[in-house]
């Protein structure tokens, strides 16, 4: 399942490739426009701009998809138990008790996946750009916690409005990025039951952009 959840971004950013070299097809004809042609679409937005946003974008998916990796490396040696074991093992059996382990990276793809698979299948006829950035959709999550100052989140919540699966794909890579930099962990009452997001301190945008630059600059190879 996590190799056919690491296809899915890669087809994410398949897409993303052939928008960019579309992009780079446009620059490279419009250099070898003649002058008065070419006097002609100066007023045209500058393609090259938005090739830069692209790649900057694309980075993003890069980083967030490599630390999704990162995760799984580390976590694959984890086999959690089931809270049913564990009261069982505190000798309490009473289902209303509360008790919550932290979830697996499994779980929380297991989730993203249900919601993927859970999405209505639709024949597209034209190709559509949808604009929507790693930081937009961190900004989001961070957003619905401060609803009513929210201590937690279901997952399940946060994304059931959304119909496009490129949305679902990069709120999941920003739940991933908002976990890296420790300001959410991921809870589970019962395995294969809905994610609980848990915030670990206050969130804002601007203590994630701190925390995000601190952990680029820690992970930057020093030559």
């Amino acid at each position: 399942e996590y190799l056919e959840l690491m296809k899915l971004l890669d087809l994410e950013i398949a897409g993303e490739f052939i928008e960019m070299v579309a992009t780079l097809m446009l620059i490279k004809a419009r250099t070898l426009l003649p002058g008065p042609q070419q006097e002609e679409i100066e007023d045209v937005e500058d393609p090259r701009l938005q090739l830069t946003m692209q790649l900057l974008e694309y980075k993003k998916f890069k980083e967030a998809a490599s630390h999704l990796h990162q995760f799984e490396q580390q976590h694959r040696q984890y086999f959690p138990r089931k809270v049913k074991e564990l009261r069982k093992q505190a000798g309490n059996d009473r289902e209303e008790t509360e008790l919550e382990i932290d979830a697996s990276l499994f779980d929380l793809l297991t989730a993203f996946k249900r919601a993927i698979d859970n999405m209505p299948k639709v024949t597209v006829h034209q190709i559509q750009t949808l604009n929507v950035s790693l930081e937009e959709q961190v900004k989001y999550v961070i957003d619905r916690f401060e609803e009513d100052d929210k201590t937690y989140l279901f997952f399940s919540d946060l994304i059931k409005n959304m119909t496009q699966k490129i949305y679902i794909v990069v709120t999941f890579l920003a739940i991933l990025d908002l976990m890296k930099v420790k300001l959410i962990s991921v809870k589970q009452n019962d395995m294969f039951e809905d994610i609980r997001l848990v915030r670990n301190q206050e969130l804002s945008l601007s203590k994630y952009l701190s925390l995000r630059e601190r952990v680029s600059v820690d992970e930057t190879p020093q030559g």
